[in-house]
């Protein structure tokens, strides 16, 4: 029991004073990049849906 207590007693330590916690505006910055890369990725999958689908098509179109 005393390594539980032990181990929450370093873990709340480090989270209170070694753990470097973003300022807000590091935060803003950060919160749009991740924003921006998901609507860039869910557009290339997107694309890329769109791409093989009307490939399929194509090919079903040929021997069907």
């Amino acid at each position: 029991m005393n390594k539980i207590t032990t181990y929450f007693r370093e873990s709340y330590k480090e989270l209170l004073e070694k753990v470097t916690w973003p300022s807000w505006t590091q935060l803003q910055q950060s919160t749009v990049i991740v924003l921006v890369a998901t609507v860039l990725i869910t557009f290339i999958v997107r694309v890329m849906d769109i791409a093989s689908n009307f490939a399929l098509h194509f090919v079903y179109s040929l021997f069907g």
